[in-house]
Parts: structure tokens; C-alpha cells; sequence
């Protein structure tokens, strides 16, 4: 694959990133071209790409400094499956289902949605890279014959999504997530604006408290097992790449949620909804 833009969605069959889909990604973060910031308050800073205006399609790039967290301790935070259930409270479900090599795996993602939006859930391929003290780790959208579409929810599609970790010193670094999603669906003009001004900051911020908290709660929980770090601790169940194939967007069921308004007990107060990316 080459390092367009395109990311890995210009790929005709599954396959696990390789180095020059990590440095285009890496790229892609870094870039600043054709992105809008559309907020920057507190060490977190937002931007926003308009890809189909029509149907609210877009990139989001978020950006936070982080005081008083390692690099090390933010990647094991987004790593580790069983602090995210206690911390992520836009996670409705989430879980493994197997590993593809010792940097990779497929996992499945169900999430809170703003109402009156309905929930959305991913299954995708997930790989990670660590660099000294940069890591990356990345994932898009996969089928899985045993996790079809449910009824309850509406999949989404993961294009690209995924985070680069910057360690800026012994105990500070920078995170940045950028996320190319397709919610399936056309929706309404808030969601942009509600997902990039208040959503996702606020994700932002809830990940670096858990951040501060975690070395404390890890020592209590398992403190030594974490298989991102020594694959050999997997419990996971093999898979092979042979029994995965490509999420298409246009292959599943687009839903027209655009003239749904916000719900009244919704809106800009503390919610915990997460960004639909």
C-alpha cells in the first residue's frame, strides 16, 4: 500500500499494517493541512476535516498535553481492556475475540451514541507499534463470520482510526487521536459540532485522569500481566487473517438519522456520551 491518504482503506483484501502504513499515519496526524480547529482550551486542541458535508462525514483530530503521565502509562492504559471497562463510560461493550500476531488483534467496540441517535458498534483489526518512547496504535473496520451486525445496534466503520503517543519527557507526553469513521447514516449537522466542540475534549480529559490513576488501580489488578507489552501472556485464541475480510461501508445498511434533533436532556450539559468516533 502506499502512503496516500487513503490510509488502509485503499486496500483490496485484510492485511496487518506495515511500517509505511504506521508512518502514514504518523503523517497524517502530524499534518495541518486542509484540518479546521475547531477548539482549543486546557492543552487540548480539535480539529475537524469535512469530507461529505451532505451526511456529516468527517475526520476529527484531537490533540492533549499530558502533565504527569509517562508515555508508557498512556499506552497501557489504551491497551488494557479491563481498566477501559471501568473508565470509558461511553463503552457499552467491548472485548477481544483473537490475535493475529504478537502486534495484533481483532476486537469488537459497542458505544453510547448522543441521543436520540442509535448505538453504534465496530469490529476491527487493531495493530500497535512502539518507538522508544512514541508509540502508535491504529485499527480499522474487519468482518468476523461469528459477529455479524446485530439488531440493537447499527455498525459502523472504522476507516482509519487510531492514536500516536509522544513521550515529551521522563513522566509528560502528547496524545493524538485521529479517527476517520463512517456512523453509517446521515446525521444531523449537531452531531459535528456537538462531537468536536464537547464530546471529544471531554473524552480527552477522561482518559488522562484515568491515566493518573492507573499505575495505582494495576497494582491491584494483575499487576504483571500485559500482553501488549509480552505477547507470550496472551490467553487470546489464535485467528488467522484467512477467516477475516473487508468491512465495506457501502455493504451495509445506511439509516437517515439527519433531521433527529437533540434531545432536550441532552444537551451541553455533562453527559457522558462520548464523540461518535
Amino acid at each position: 500500500m502506499s502512503g496516500h491518504d487513503g490510509g488502509m482503506s485503499s486496500r483490496d483484501s485484510v492485511q496487518i499494517p506495515d511500517d509505511r502504513d504506521f508512518g502514514a499515519f504518523r503523517a497524517q496526524c502530524e499534518s495541518e493541512r486542509g484540518w479546521s480547529l475547531t477548539y482549543s482550551k486546557g492543552g487540548v486542541g480539535v480539529w475537524v476535516q469535512l469530507l461529505e458535508p451532505e451526511r456529516a462525514l468527517h475526520k476529527i483530530k484531537c490533540r492533549m498535553e499530558c502533565r504527569d503521565v509517562p508515555a508508557e502509562t498512556l499506552y497501557d492504559v489504551l491497551h488494557d481492556i479491563e481498566y477501559r471497562k471501568k473508565w470509558d463510560t461511553n463503552v457499552i461493550e467491548t472485548f477481544d475475540i483473537g490475535r493475529l500476531t504478537a502486534n495484533s488483534d481483532v476486537g469488537y467496540y459497542a458505544w453510547r451514541c448522543p441521543k436520540p441517535l442509535k448505538n453504534r458498534d465496530v469490529v476491527t483489526l487493531r495493530s500497535w507499534l512502539p518507538m522508544g518512547s512514541d508509540y502508535i496504535i491504529m485499527n480499522y473496520s474487519v468482518k468476523h463470520p461469528k459477529y455479524p451486525p446485530r439488531k440493537d445496534m447499527v455498525r459502523a466503520v472504522s476507516i482509519q482510526t487510531g492514536y500516536l503517543i509522544e513521550g515529551t519527557g521522563a513522566k509528560s507526553c502528547t496524545i493524538t487521536y485521529l479517527a476517520q469513521v463512517d456512523p453509517k447514516g446521515s446525521l444531523p449537522k449537531w452531531v459535528v459540532n456537538k462531537s468536536s466542540q464537547f464530546l471529544a475534549p471531554k473524552a480527552m480529559k477522561k482518559m488522562y485522569k484515568a491515566c493518573l490513576k492507573y499505575p495505582e488501580w494495576k497494582q491491584k489488578h494483575d499487576p504483571h500481566f500485559k500482553p501488549w507489552l509480552f505477547p507470550e501472556q496472551s490467553r487470546l485464541p489464535a485467528l488467522a487473517l484467512s477467516e477475516l475480510s473487508l468491512q465495506h461501508a457501502d455493504s451495509l445498511e445506511n439509516i437517515d438519522e439527519s433531521s433527529l434533533a437533540e434531545s432536550k436532556e441532552d444537551r451541553g450539559e455533562g453527559s457522558d456520551e462520548d464523540s461518535l468516533t
